[in-house]
């Protein structure tokens, strides 16, 4: 945040009137000079408070800035966790699988809201086979707005930062205010990941020529990495909540 003492601004503005006073003061006492120094003061005064009054609004805009975050905002799962201890109306929301909040497990106090779910298709890409996990869940919005309000802070986590940025988006084109994505996810991406994509396919090459261990593995990133608690347990206050109506009927 930034902290600035408004008192230093103020001495400021009137050691520059003091100045021009004194430069002023010179030239009237010169021959050939005449100025009507109780108008000029008085004008000089009338500028000292305007430059007052865009200073004092420029610090309430910075002040509003450095607070809560106004639509959306990325952030790692260490400020996440630091948040959810001391920001209030602070929520964080999954929205991987049913299967990876269950089985992979998922950080304790986490609500599961899924983003997209599993399909039964089973797709060929290079070589690996992957069952698909596009689509996009329809309730999504509908299901968050029941439980949450507009203004709440919710953090958004995914596998590895990529869902999370698209159901970020979402929420905040649905107007909720306050929105932080996860960007380094709960398992992290496959290791090593560079935000440059130079660097990211040329260290990959790297490793995989070389046999690095933990080469396309997860975890060397995101909250399991950095030892944030996490658990298997399946709270019911936190399961996606059509699930938890339909086990009850």
């Amino acid at each position: 945040m930034l902290l600035l003492d408004n008192r230093c601004c103020w001495q400021g503005l009137e050691d520059l009137e003091a100045s021009f006073h004194a430069v002023v003061a010179g030239l009237i006492s010169g021959p050939g000079f005449y100025f009507n120094l109780y108008y000029l003061k008085d004008t000089m005064k009338k500028q000292v408070w305007v430059s007052r009054l865009v200073v004092v609004l420029f610090f309430s805009f910075i002040w509003q800035g450095t607070g809560h975050a106004q639509g959306l905002k990325k952030i790692l799962s260490i400020e996440a966790f630091d948040m959810l201890n001391t920001v209030p109306d602070t929520y964080l929301i999954d929205v991987r699988t049913r299967a990876e909040y269950q089985f992979i497990g998922h950080p304790i106090g986490a609500y599961l809201f899924p983003y997209m779910f599993m399909t039964h298709d089973l797709q060929n890409k290079n070589g690996l086979y992957a069952y698909r996990y596009n689509t996009v869940n329809s309730e999504f919005i509908k299901e968050i707005s029941k439980a949450f309000q507009k203004a709440n802070n919710l953090i958004i986590i995914s596998r590895d930062g990529t869902r999370s940025a698209l159901a970020s988006k979402a929420l905040v084109d649905d107007g909720f205010k306050h929105v932080y994505d996860v960007t380094d996810g709960f398992e992290g991406a496959p290791f090593p990941c560079f935000e440059d994509s130079n660097k990211d396919k040329f260290y990959r090459q790297l490793a995989r020529r070389n046999k690095i261990y933990g080469f396309n593995l997860r975890r060397h990133y995101g909250w399991q990495w950095w030892g944030l608690p996490w658990h298997y347990d399946m709270d019911p206050k936190c399961i996606y909540p059509p699930d938890l109506a339909s086990s009850e009927k």
